[in-house]
């Protein structure tokens, strides 16, 4: 049964990350190299080196290649008080895409390809983009099915070509981990795979820096095109035509991951906005003694326990080795809504101040608004659980079958 008392050794990690942030990540936020667009590889590096030093980089990586081996329910706890800084996730290496990379490559890749590259990438020296979206007249967006780049069976490998969309952290990367719908040397259709693909290859190109609100990740966001690019039958990911089904084991975690960072951030602004209530004056009393800004406040506190709760149930079912897919659909959902309320509510507390750049609650009013978009947006999740309604009928979440009991 899941237990909600932290183990002594998880409480005092949790503690040991909240005071490294704080202390020695926190004084990064207002780093010129911390850019409005992106965050400088360089700023990266260095913290990423602080963190390592510290013995606390890459939780989520397997302990084989350097990780701290953390099973899903201990990276709900570490991974939110990692960000407690909008930048904790570059510093401690758990940020998407290469978080999720990481997960795919562990459960999928062949011994060869792990080798090769999770050493690396959880040691954070090279970082890793994950290439499906393509934009919405192109081909896929949220809906994977209308993938239109291809990857051609040639002599000795495959040959992608076809254009993505909303590419996260490619200047600077290492490795290109590509969606392509795949077809053999006859010309058939066999469905879609991932590759395992140089991002310094001549016939990856950038095209064009698409200009966001966000402005969380390395190497930014972009628009690109894969012009032949070769690649032999080796890096192929998985296995031909599964490459839907194998997303899957990083889609469903990923998910989870984003509302565990999101409720980190969530959390230092709340503690912002309580502190400035306490201190701040207005009309004889203090803010947060006026039941406006006192109410909103308390649904703060409401919502941050719900969200919490929603990640660790979900996050104990995936180290039962459950899908999950319900529980992590609905606790995206959940996330990316309440934890934006929260925000948005911290900066209508802090009045004028909270549009500044004096407190970090506008950097993070502006990253989480994506949130409700980025690993599928609220509709979609929406989608797909009222089709499996339409299907099964309600589902009980107690014993996590279908249908419920017909009510009386």
């Amino acid at each position: 049964m899941i237990d909600f008392e932290l183990p002594q050794e998880l409480a005092t990690l949790r503690q040991r990350v909240l005071e490294f942030v704080t202390d020695k990540i926190v004084p990064f936020e207002n780093d010129p190299r911390n850019g409005v667009y992106t965050v400088e590889d360089s700023l990266r590096e260095e913290m990423v080196a602080l963190t390592r030093a510290a013995g606390l980089l890459s939780p989520h990586g397997p302990r084989e290649y350097g990780g701290l081996g953390l099973d899903h329910r201990s990276m709900a706890v570490v991974f939110e008080a990692a960000s407690w800084s909008p930048l904790g996730p570059l510093a401690f290496n758990i940020q998407a895409p290469d978080e999720g990379n990481v997960n795919l490559l562990h459960q999928v890749a062949t011994p060869e390809q792990k080798a090769r590259w999770l050493p690396d990438i959880v040691a954070g020296r090279i970082r890793t983009v994950f290439s499906m979206t393509e934009t919405a007249t192109d081909g896929a967006g949220s809906d994977p099915s209308l993938l239109q780049t291809q990857a051609r069976e040639v002599n000795g490998g495959y040959v992608i070509s076809g254009r993505k969309y909303m590419i996260s952290a490619a200047i600077g990367a290492t490795l290109n981990i590509v969606m392509a719908r795949t077809f053999d040397v006859a010309g058939r259709d066999l469905g879609a795979t991932m590759f395992l693909t140089d991002a310094g290859d001549p016939a990856f190109k950038i095209d064009r820096m698409l200009e966001t609100i966000d402005s969380n990740t390395p190497g930014g966001h972009a628009e690109v095109t894969f012009d032949g690019l070769f690649v032999p039958h080796e890096d192929v990911l998985g296995q031909v035509g599964q490459g839907f089904r194998n997303a899957q084991v990083r889609l469903g975690p990923a998910r989870l991951t984003h509302c565990m960072r999101w409720l980190g951030q969530a959390a230092r602004c709340h503690a912002i906005a309580v502190a400035h209530a306490g201190r701040r004056h207005s009309f004889g009393k203090t803010l947060i003694e006026h039941q406006g800004v006192g109410f909103m406040l308390a649904d703060n506190e409401i919502d941050l326990h719900v969200c919490r709760l929603a990640v660790w149930q979900a996050a104990w079912l995936l180290d039962r080795g459950d899908y999950a897919r319900n529980e992590t659909s609905m606790t995206k959902v959940l996330c990316s809504e309440l934890l934006g309320r929260i925000v948005d509510r911290c900066l209508q507390i802090l009045g004028s101040i909270g549009i500044t750049r004096d407190t970090v609650i506008e950097r993070i009013y502006r990253d989480i608004r994506p949130f409700r978009i980025y690993d599928g947006p609220s509709e979609v999740h929406r989608h797909a659980l009222a089709q499996r309604l339409a299907a099964h009928g309600p589902f009980d979440a107690v014993t996590r079958c279908y249908p419920m009991p017909a009510p009386r």
